[in-house]
């Protein structure tokens, strides 16, 4: 029988994401095998797979880690409150790294523990080409070398702005009919409008002057204001810190599919090696390891044709047996075997 057709290759870069992470097609597959099992083993080793990545952010006082840490936590991150509990780091910084984040970013690197580095305040980055957010992604490429990981512009305050209540929305509406000064933060505070004083201080706590300069010019062009959460998301380059999150964390979710398949061969029994031996498992774990392969920037080849299936099988055997980690190594062994279930399920030659 054919398995089931899952998408198993990742997006290009910047794109939606329409995908299920190979990690979470294996837990899929174990979550209905134990379901109908129903042995409390093979739902306890489920739970461990399916458990969210856990992330703990740190930074220099003044750079934004907490609103960081709402900002993820609001996109269905789990945040881990004790340091030696999460499974990737996220180390905040602001305009430069100082030497204390260069520490931080050495010891991190000394125990090749997943991280990431998040460029906060992206909207105070400058005023050259393209605004401030390129400015940001100008000095986020300027700085990944010498941070030894990606380094990823963000605006946390619009990332994590909560609704807003009708009083704000109302001066955000005021504001796009009579706009104020913007040039500084006292401008706008203390300049003459009729929005009041104590609103426009809050208005600048929840969105700074980037967010509502934006907000404003949405509204003015006939935006309503449900659309100003979509707006704000965009700019706050969240979904970019997501997709860096992603890449980084894939050896460990790749690590969490191991350690189960490790367990279930424990646990023994019939239905647990006709689990272990199905196409869809087997094909479900080859997506977990092309997670990990494709977040360090290798490419695999995503055609669904006998021809593809085994030349991939080849190209991955051979990269398997060459200079590579262990983790890479097992990988590859796992796309090989993969593909030759697909090949196998398609009719092709081996």
């Amino acid at each position: 029988m054919r398995p089931a057709r899952v998408t198993i290759f990742r997006d290009a870069p910047g794109a939606p994401r329409h995908r299920r992470e190979g990690r979470q097609i294996f837990a899929d597959e174990l979550t209905r095998f134990a379901d109908r099992d129903g042995d409390a083993r093979l739902a306890a080793i489920s739970a461990q797979v399916s458990a969210p990545v856990r992330v703990d952010v740190r930074g220099r006082r003044g750079v934004g880690v907490s609103t960081v840490v709402s900002a993820l936590a609001g996109a269905g991150l789990d945040t881990a409150e004790d340091r030696e509990a999460g499974d990737v780091t996220v180390v905040v910084i602001a305009e430069v790294l100082k030497p204390e984040d260069e520490a931080l970013l050495a010891e991190l690197n000394g125990v090749r523990r997943p991280t990431v580095v998040l460029l906060n305040k992206a909207d105070l980055a400058g005023s050259g080409p393209g605004g401030p957010i390129a400015t940001a992604h100008r000095t986020a490429r300027r700085l990944q070398p010498r941070a030894g990981a990606p380094v990823v512009p963000m605006v946390g305050l619009l990332a994590a702005p909560g609704a807003l209540p009708p009083p704000l929305l109302d001066a955000l509406r005021q504001l796009a009919a009579e706009p104020a000064d913007l040039t500084s933060v006292d401008a706008f505070v203390t300049g003459v409008h009729r929005v009041p004083h104590a609103v426009r201080i809050e208005l600048l706590e929840r969105l700074d002057r980037f967010g509502i300069a934006h907000s404003t010019l949405a509204l003015s062009r006939g935006a309503g204001v449900d659309t100003l959460p979509g707006l704000w998301r965009r700019l706050s380059e969240l979904d970019q810190v997501m997709t860096a999150l992603d890449a980084a964390t894939a050896s460990v979710r790749y690590r969490r599919v191991q350690w189960a398949l490790a367990e279930l061969q424990a646990v023994g029994g019939p239905a647990v090696a006709g689990f272990l031996a199905a196409d869809d498992t087997v094909i479900a774990v080859m997506a977990a390891a092309v997670d990990v392969v494709q977040a360090e920037g290798l490419t695999v080849d995503p055609a669904d044709n006998p021809n593809a299936h085994l030349c991939r099988a080849r190209r991955w055997r051979q990269y398997r047996d060459g200079p590579v980690n262990a983790l890479h190594r097992r990988c590859g062994d796992d796309i090989v075997r993969g593909s030759l279930r697909l090949l196998g399920a398609a009719g092709g030659r081996r």
